[in-house]
């Protein structure tokens, strides 16, 4: 009789390895990249609230995902998710995994736990933080935050993104956080001429992450550098009004507004960007600022714990704080940075500190003793 425990129903042994199901939104390029990590390495399955991106069709035959077509707002509160619950327990039964990876805890975490207690499901759960679920959604009101602390005690281990988002972790209850970056599959290759004054911005245009400010900062960059330009990527409920707005100050010939773009368009705008500008109101360690380092780019961030994790005290980057008066002296504080150091110093810093395989190695690593303890 073999030694290895039967990997046709997800036990860890030499027949396969461990059985994993990532729940998350699946028509999300950031799980996709999980997907696409985690594939080669256990018996990956994936429960995707919405639907599902055409390459994990590549990646996991139909036997192996779970579409709920829902859509889910992960502040939490999402009824139509909550209603799927009996499909999503009978088909987790059914799969006996030995993981249930949730990704966003409000939402996705809170039916793994859910799913677990309801059908009596041996697979502990992993939960990934994505920034707001932890940063901002517990501060809504009492419900928000003991169902965030529900589900962050439901999970044998978490992870982070930037220290400080895993202290808020541990003070809402979490218990082991491992704390890594979402970083990058691979280093882009250095294929473009950078533009001295060309800035670039591609977070959502949608409050949270102050296209506005953004803008503003813009503006005061282009009174003082007549070559400057601003290309602005994604798209958002916010989009037209900033599109009026920037006509109204007569930027329409220095900002273009792209629209959402696929990731070879996106890369070819950092390559030739000096400038990412990042201004939200609340993050963590965002993988568009890992992006933009690896590319070269200067990155000016808002005044956020996490931002100071990324870039250190100027180090790799310029600190844009809240006050208005902040925008004064921006210009100048660019004029005198040294961008080609400042380039070269954040691939390599990418390199050493950025990139996802180590860590989703280290973090399967992990999994496995948890599952032989």
């Amino acid at each position: 009789m073999s030694s290895a425990l039967d990997a046709s129903k997800g036990r860890p042994g030499l027949g396969g390895g461990l059985k994993l199901v990532l729940i998350g939104d699946g028509e999300s390029p950031h799980l996709l990249k999980w997907a696409r990590a985690l594939a080669p390495r256990v018996q990956l399955h994936a429960i995707s609230s919405r639907g599902f991106l055409p390459e994990f069709h590549r990646l996991l035959p139909d036997a192996q995902r779970l579409a709920l077509n829902t859509a889910p707002e992960h502040g939490g509160g999402n009824v139509a998710l909550v209603k799927q619950l009996p499909k999503v327990g009978a088909w987790l039964a059914q799969t006996d995994a030995d993981w249930l990876h949730a990704h966003y805890l409000t939402s996705h975490g809170t039916l793994a736990w859910a799913a677990k207690l309801g059908w009596r499901l041996r697979a502990q759960i992993a939960g990934s933080a994505w920034g707001s679920d932890i940063l901002v959604t517990p501060n809504r009101g009492g419900s928000w935050k003991w169902l965030t602390k529900k589900a962050l005690k439901s999970c044998a281990i978490t992870t982070s993104d930037s220290a400080h988002m895993a202290q808020r972790m541990r003070e809402l209850g979490a218990g082991e956080v491992m704390v890594f970056p979402f970083g990058l599959e691979a280093m882009p290759k250095q294929n473009a001429k950078k533009q001295p004054w060309l800035c670039f911005a591609n977070r959502g245009l949608e409050p949270i992450y102050r296209p506005q400010r953004v803008i503003d900062a813009f503006a005061r960059i282009a009174e003082a550098q007549p070559e400057a330009r601003l290309v602005v990527a994604n798209d958002g409920s916010l989009r037209q009004a900033l599109e009026t707005g920037v006509a109204a100050r007569g930027l329409i010939d220095r900002i273009s507004f792209v629209g959402r773009l696929d990731a070879a368009a996106q890369a070819s705008h950092y390559a030739r960007s000096t400038w990412f500008l990042s201004l939200p109101e609340s993050d963590s360690v965002s993988v568009s600022v890992l992006e933009a380092m690896a590319h070269g780019c200067v990155p000016l961030l808002s005044e956020l714990p996490a931002n100071r994790e990324l870039i250190g005290d100027s180090a790799r980057g310029l600190i844009v704080s809240d006050a208005a008066e902040a925008l004064d002296d921006l210009p100048a504080r660019m004029a005198a940075l040294d961008t080609a150091r400042l380039a070269a110093a954040n691939r390599d810093w990418v390199a050493a500190h950025g990139l996802f395989e180590p860590h989703v190695q280290r973090f399967l690593t992990r999994l496995r003793e948890l599952s032989a303890s």
